[in-house]
């Protein structure tokens, strides 16, 4: 196992990492002053929870018709180029007088957009990090990304206090012009991985393949339904607990931090491939609790320990990319960042739905439930396929 140290000397990963981080900070600051601008002008869980996650949902048509980009473009420019678009796009969201349907077709766009630049980005560090490096780096990566969401869910929270949401989306809009800047700047000019242009039927060919593989199809699963579905709940904290949404966004950073940082760095490889299962429960079965509508300290505590689970991405995408040849890394990373938006948008726009009929307390429950239930199938399906697999043997082609 390789060290920080060593990982950091890694040529462009600094780089890298910081855009990621100015990007991060810009979706969490955003998200949450556009979701908290949508609830206080129509008072509507649902709409708070698509607003804040729609554009995840809107992935699953980016992964339908650009994903081959992902491999096929150069990176560093699509990256600079998708930071400014999101930057255009958070800007009108602040303009006042955006009526919600505009709101929501720019969410739409931006979701589009976002498709791509998870693939590239994925496919990116798998091209500056050795292979022996990758788990390690997807931890840092990850850890970041729950550091991120820590500083900008507290930091949001406070900006809400004093500023209004338009201020904090003119905010995160700034922010990513720093992350372009930052990608442009920092990062080299790589040309694509694969060759061939990019367009619809490539995407949909090489989605196919990846797909046609039922170890790929179940660690997809595995990292998208039960992610969703918790996601899904988590939308719900503005409606859930409005004066505290911000400290229960920082109390899951805070989780995902701590898990990512134990398995990626201090839990072997032979026990950590053993992890995927417990981690998926552990995810979601905290959230058990909140159909006895619990205050704000034990919320935040179930939402701690909760967040751990999110680790079990670590072991599913190590998983994956064993499965997956070098050459379609990117469009592989991409269908899960794609499929994993999308399945956290669908996610919202079920628990708002849920939560609109019932209550955001009863609507979290159903979610967490629901994602336990998908863990525990999903792990007798493994099963059941590890078991056919080794009671038929090989044969040559």
């Amino acid at each position: 196992m390789r060290s920080y140290r060593s990982l950091f000397r890694t040529p462009e990963f600094t780089p890298f990492l910081l855009s990621f981080a100015a990007s991060a900070a810009a979706q969490t600051i955003g998200g949450l002053a556009l979701g908290t601008l949508v609830f206080r002008a129509t008072g509507s869980p649902f709409l708070s929870a698509v607003s804040t996650f729609g554009p995840q949902l809107a992935q699953l048509l980016g992964g339908a018709f650009l994903l081959s980009g992902a491999d096929r473009l150069p990176p560093r420019a699509v990256l600079t180029g998708i930071s400014l678009a999101f930057a255009a796009g958070t800007g009108v969201l602040a303009l006042p007088g955006l009526p919600v349907g505009a709101v929501f077709v720019v969410v739409l766009l931006q979701g589009l957009v976002a498709a791509l630049g998870g693939g590239v980005r994925g496919g990116l560090m798998n091209e500056i990090l050795t292979k022996d490096g990758y788990v390690l780096g997807r931890s840092v990566y990850n850890m970041l990304w729950g550091l991120t969401q820590m500083a900008g869910f507290a930091t949001g929270g406070a900006l809400l206090a004093v500023l209004s949401p338009r201020s904090c989306l003119l905010l995160a809009a700034a922010l990513y012009v720093l992350a372009a800047v930052v990608t442009r700047l920092g990062l080299t000019a790589r040309p694509a991985r694969a060759e061939g242009r990019p367009s619809v039927a490539a995407t949909w060919r090489v989605n196919a393949l990846l797909w046609s593989s039922g170890p790929r199809r179940l660690a997809y699963l595995g990292l998208w339904v039960p992610n969703g579905l918790v996601v899904g709940g988590d939308s719900l904290y503005v409606p859930y607990a409005p004066e505290a949404a911000g400290t229960l966004y920082a109390c899951g950073a805070l989780g995902m931090f701590a898990g990512d940082l134990a398995v990626g760095r201090l839990v072997p490889p032979a026990v950590r491939r053993r992890l995927a299962t417990p981690l998926r429960l552990l995810l979601a079965a905290p959230y058990l609790c909140f159909f006895l509508r619990p205050g704000v300290v034990l919320s935040a505590v179930a939402v701690t320990v909760a967040s751990v689970g999110f680790a079990a991405s670590l072991v599913l995408l190590e998983r994956l990319m064993s499965l997956t040849p070098d050459d379609l890394a990117g469009q592989a990373l991409g269908l899960h960042v794609t499929g994993m938006a999308a399945m956290q948008g669908v996610g919202a726009v079920l628990a708002g739905t849920v939560a609109q009929l019932t209550s955001p307390a009863t609507a979290i429950t159903l979610m967490a439930a629901g994602s336990v239930t998908v863990t525990l199938a999903l792990a007798l399906l493994s099963r059941r396929a590890g078991r056919g697999t080794a009671a038929v043997p090989a044969t040559a082609d």
